[in-house]
């Protein structure tokens, strides 16, 4: 089937084909791990980074690890949508930004070539919150949440049917792109609002896969050998999918995250090369950037 936003993955692989079938909602396959990050090393790379006249912050260090997983584990890039697999055919992630003066927020939506490196994340993140700062901007959600709302009577049966035209047919990309749900991650910076790393829910409407919590940075105690030693981390509070891979895959991407994230100078430059998904069934699939 066609989508809009990916494309149908028809696999060797008979175990991807069922599980949707036995966990139907994301609700019901949701994982989650804490993975802590030593606040220490990404402080000294910030530093670093301001001395060269870079303002990098850590969200933008997050999200160009996960983007630089993504390029060499296309299964992380993958969603679920009417119990079938797909492979989307961009890389976004959401976020929320806090407005000044404001008690409310929005989310910005920003797309990433696989390929992009540390401080082209960073640009582009640097971008949108100030975008989103400035006084009455409106990005894509906002304006479709406002035609949404300007009529509350129809307002149930108009989400249903975006609803169910989303399930078993398929959005206009013009409304993908507004939705902050239809992302390949979505992550909310709670630290700066002073608050612990929680696991947040998968949303059932849309696409997101993966959702990260930054929580407020903590001391941890850790034996090594005789000694004992104290460091400052940064829990990120981690919900997956179960559904787009299994336990050994999200281990090894663990693993490769936590390396990038110990040392983010290996983000500096664009990867070798991006591994497609091997169960794509067409050739040269078009990545969609805006």
């Amino acid at each position: 089937m066609y989508r809009s936003d990916g494309y149908r993955v028809r696999g060797k692989d008979s175990m991807y084909e069922l599980i949707p079938y036995v966990m139907p909602y994301r609700y019901d396959a949701s994982n989650s791990v804490t993975v802590d990050i030593d606040l220490g090393l990404l402080q000294d790379y910030v530093r670093k980074c301001r001395s060269k006249g870079i303002s990098m912050n850590h969200m933008s260090i997050i999200i160009a690890g996960m983007l630089r997983v993504a390029s060499q584990n296309p299964f992380l890039n993958r969603f679920i949508m009417n119990r079938k697999v797909y492979a989307r055919n961009h890389f976004c992630v959401s976020f929320v930004t806090l407005q000044p003066g404001k008690t409310s927020d929005t989310v910005s939506k920003l797309y990433f070539n696989l390929d992009d490196d540390i401080f082209t994340v960073n640009r582009k993140v640097q971008d949108a919150i100030e975008r989103a700062q400035q006084p009455a901007s409106q990005n894509a959600m906002d304006k479709l949440m406002a035609r949404l709302l300007s009529i509350p009577f129809l307002l149930g049966g108009v989400v249903g049917i975006l609803k169910f035209i989303d399930k078993y047919f398929t959005l206009p990309f013009s409304i993908v792109h507004a939705s902050p749900f239809h992302t390949s991650l979505f992550i909310t910076n709670l630290a700066s609002i002073r608050t612990n790393a929680i696991y947040h829910h998968l949303y059932e409407f849309g696409t997101t896969g993966i959702f990260i919590a930054m929580g407020q940075p903590e001391r941890k105690v850790e034996i090594n050998g005789e000694t004992v030693e104290e460091r400052k981390i940064m829990p990120l509070g981690v919900v997956t999918d179960e559904r787009i891979a299994n336990g050994h895959y999200y281990g090894r991407c663990f693993r490769e995250l936590n390396r990038y994230y110990k040392n983010p100078e290996l983000l500096e430059t664009a990867p070798e090369q991006i591994v497609k998904d091997p169960d794509v069934k067409k050739k040269n699939p078009k990545f969609i950037v805006k």
